[in-house]
């Protein structure tokens, strides 16, 4: 298996754990929404819509990514990895003791793998600096 694959099955993994992390956790989120410590501008229907939205943006960063459209893709996956990540600011609204142990594990979950969708991203775009390898992959 080429670099180039091992590369798009890496950031598929971590694109698909996301969505599926996430989900989880922005539907415990809905379904208990009164549980949840959280700003007061955050509604029940501004959680669905906004994972919806994120994970459009992630699924469409990975398509670009494949399609070696680098730059733009990494803008997509960046906006993406905040699905997670924004999640760990729950604990701005909240003791820890105001969560239970399921809500710890999604919040800590969702920034994990926001976290790895954007350690990829850096990865690619300013270590690996994909955009100008594409001939030696």
């Amino acid at each position: 298996m080429g670099y180039k694959i091992k590369r798009q099955s890496l950031l598929k993994t971590f694109v698909i754990a996301s969505i599926i992390l996430t989900a989880f956790h922005f539907t415990d989120n809905y379904i208990n929404f009164d549980m949840y410590p959280q700003p007061d501008w955050i509604t029940p229907s501004s959680v669905y819509i906004s994972w919806v939205i994120w994970t459009v943006a992630g699924m469409a960063g990975y398509w670009l990514y494949k399609n070696q459209r680098f730059w733009l893709s990494y803008i997509f996956l960046v906006f993406y990895s905040l699905c997670g990540l924004v999640s760990l600011g729950h604990y701005n609204h909240g003791a820890m003791s105001d969560f239970s142990l399921k809500m710890h594990f999604f919040i800590i979950a969702d920034g994990l793998a926001g976290l790895g969708v954007l350690g990829f991203t850096l990865w690619s775009g300013l270590i690996f600096r994909e955009q100008f390898n594409d001939s030696k992959a």
